[in-house]
């Protein structure tokens, strides 16, 4: 019976013995299976980082050789989950400012970069594409490329000053007969203007002819040299030697072709030498006097072509080249006056006519440009309307440059290749400012309700600038932002008093982002207590 009884406890114990191994292996099936996606990562090469400049991956664990922070391990993701996409690096400090290549600041802090999950595109204007043919919106890729500084301006023509003639006598005079009796009238070299009466001219006449007869030649030299001297040429000369005679009225002969731009006597009228009588303009060349901008003086070189436009001879260009540029600027006008000489053989170019200019002033290489049209210029604020995607636009600040014909720099704000809005920005422009003022109210609402998330920081006063609105500090480390410690300059609000600080004081501080980077919001002192707690 003992025996038996002993049989099948050990039977028993054999089966449960089997059963349950069983069960283990079925378990460790079931363990495989649960972890095999994750096996293949927990195989895959670790990554460490650092928070702070996300170039500087390391295959171990340590520290930035920049700023020192210890390096974090990159996380890896399992295949299928998708890599993170970076869609633009932010500065540091100032959020509005953003570059599509990695870059420093000012301060040798890398940008941040941007992922496309993180990327705020809230206020981006979707637009599906049949409303966009309605709209007729064209677009156009921001180039690099060599850009001209074109002086569009105005001018008028004047004489040519080194050509115009101002006809005086030398001695008192009493002018007899004119010959031409108004402004504007044409003249040869050799036609008589006018005829005067001078005592002093009928006395030095008397003095040659008596040394003419005379057997001296340095008496005869000496006497026609003063008739010289009194303006008397060497026709009249002529005359009274063969006549030997005194003229009682002397004429007075054009010394050049061109004409009478100015009269300013009649006959009979007294004259001295100080008076101007008439004056001779040859129009065979004019210069062009033209105006330039106080902030396109740089740009103007003597030497430079120059393209000249009439109204009254449409489609008739003369080319020139700048001649002079004058030292001083128009106190009133502010603007620089620039001479152009030009030929003038046919006339057509008359005195005081208004006239279009265009200068070269030489090109600037290696600058992104964009069609003018493209531009927004709205308050003291400048944009443009990006095309993101097909049907998808976004609005960005930029910074304009120099502009030259129907294309304008942009210095900050988009890089070459973006796709810029060249018409219907306007209408695309209202409606992302409309959206991102919803938005800004949203978050408004939202900040209240949810108390929005504080960063704040810790450090030591360096400098105050209460007129600047700034304050200088070595603050510690502000994980909230992955900063290390560092000295640096911050903004405060308006509502931040400094007066009960001063240099070396220690405090806590509370930061809020703006569209100018972070700014104090709130300063505390840490008294001696809290310190030595």
């Amino acid at each position: 019976m003992n025996f038996r009884l002993i049989i099948l406890t050990t039977f028993s114990l054999f089966l449960v013995a089997c059963g349950g191994g069983n069960n283990n292996e079925s378990g460790k099936s079931a363990s495989a299976q649960e972890s095999a996606v994750e096996h293949g990562v927990k195989h895959q090469d670790s990554k460490y980082v650092c928070p702070m400049h996300s170039q500087i991956i390391r295959d171990k664990e340590g520290s930035c050789p920049i700023c020192g922070m210890t390096l974090v391990e990159k996380k890896q993701k399992a295949k299928g989950s998708g890599e993170k996409v970076i869609s633009y690096y932010r500065h540091p400090h100032k959020p509005t400012i953003t570059s599509k290549v990695p870059k420093k600041d000012e301060m040798g802090m890398d940008y941040i970069a941007i992922y496309a999950e993180e990327s705020d595109d809230s206020s981006n204007v979707v637009i599906s594409p049949r409303i966009v043919q309605n709209m007729g919106v064209r677009t156009e890729k921001a180039t690099k490329s060599p850009l001209w500084r074109r002086i569009q301006t105005v001018g008028y023509i004047g004489f040519d000053e080194t050509k115009l003639r101002h006809v005086h006598l030398r001695t008192n005079a009493w002018i007899e007969k004119l010959y031409v009796k108004s402004a504007g009238e044409r003249v040869k070299k050799g036609d008589v203007l006018f005829e005067a009466y001078s005592p002093t001219l009928v006395n030095a006449q008397e003095e040659f002819l008596n040394a003419y007869r005379s057997t001296s030649k340095n008496l005869r030299k000496a006497s026609e040299d003063r008739l010289r001297a009194l303006g008397i040429n060497s026709i009249t000369i002529n005359e009274i030697k063969k006549s030997g005679t005194v003229q009682q009225n002397i004429k007075i002969y054009a010394d050049q072709n061109g004409i009478v731009s100015n009269l300013n006597i009649r006959e009979g009228a007294h004259v001295k030498p100080s008076t101007e009588i008439l004056s001779l303009a040859d129009l065979s060349s004019v210069w062009l006097l033209a105006e330039v901008f106080e902030r396109q003086t740089d740009w103007v070189k003597v030497g430079q072509s120059a393209e000249i436009y009439l109204s009254y001879l449409p489609g008739n260009v003369w080319e020139g080249r700048v001649e002079y540029v004058y030292p001083s600027l128009n106190q009133k006008t502010r603007t620089l006056k620039v001479r152009i000489r030009l030929e003038n053989p046919g006339e057509q170019l008359k005195p005081n006519m208004f006239a279009a200019v265009l200068i070269y002033g030489g090109a600037k290489n290696n600058v992104v440009s964009i069609p003018r049209e493209a531009l927004i210029r709205v308050g003291g604020e400048q944009r443009v309307i990006v095309q993101v995607k097909p049907g998808e636009f976004s609005a960005k600040n930029v910074v304009s440059g120099i502009e030259s014909g129907d294309f304008i720099e942009i210095k900050s704000g988009i890089d070459e290749g973006d796709i810029v809005v060249t018409s219907a920005q306007f209408l695309i422009d209202s409606e992302a400012s409309l959206k991102a003022s919803l938005n800004r109210m949203s978050d408004f609402e939202t900040t209240e309700s949810d108390n929005k998330k504080k960063i704040t920081g810790s450090g030591v006063i360096k400098s105050l600038k209460p007129a600047e609105n700034k304050i200088n500090l070595a603050h510690n480390p502000i994980e909230a932002l992955g900063w290390p410690a560092m000295v640096m300059d911050f903004a405060i609000t308006q509502d931040v008093s400094l007066d009960d600080f001063q240099v070396e004081d220690k405090i806590e501080f509370t930061l809020i982002e703006g569209s100018d980077g972070y700014s104090i919001n709130s300063i505390t002192k840490i008294s001696t207590t809290q310190n030595s707690k």
